[in-house]
């Protein structure tokens, strides 16, 4: 049987899920991380304290401090996750902006075979690199 196009596999998405639950145990077995889902620039991002992530360019300068919404917590005190509806009340996630930058150029070639059309286009995603500081 095919697996759909572009859908995950049953042996990838066990792979993801145990490399996922390898970096949340301890030695002693007991969930140790915390982490939360925000939403920037239109996308969602799985983070954690002390974590860099690249994000959608945002209007701040480097050194400057950034709160994001949360709109979902996990593994926060006695190991629930809380879910928002769309963001979690009272939930903060805060970060100090690092640097902003342009990604790698991506090519976009179209064509239509025989009809000699071709069409190359290229295009860099701004960013702004963001420490996470804190989750609560």
């Amino acid at each position: 049987m095919k697996a759909a196009r572009g859908a995950l596999t049953g042996a990838l998405t066990v792979f993801i899920m145990n490399d996922f639950r390898a970096g949340c145990f301890r030695a002693k077995g007991e969930l140790e991380m915390s982490y939360a889902i925000i939403r920037s620039g239109g996308k969602q991002f799985r983070v954690a304290e002390g974590e860099t992530v690249r994000l959608p360019s945002i209007d701040t300068e480097a050194g400057e401090s950034v709160e994001l919404e949360a709109l979902v917590i996990g593994g926060v005190g006695d190991g629930e996750t809380r879910v928002g509806a769309p963001v979690v009340d009272g939930a903060r996630v805060t970060g100090t902006v690092v640097e902003h930058g342009r990604g790698d150029k991506i090519i976009v070639f179209k064509k239509k075979r025989r009809k000699q059309y071709k069409r190359t286009r290229g295009h860099r995603q701004d960013y702004t690199a963001v420490k996470i500081d804190s989750i609560g």
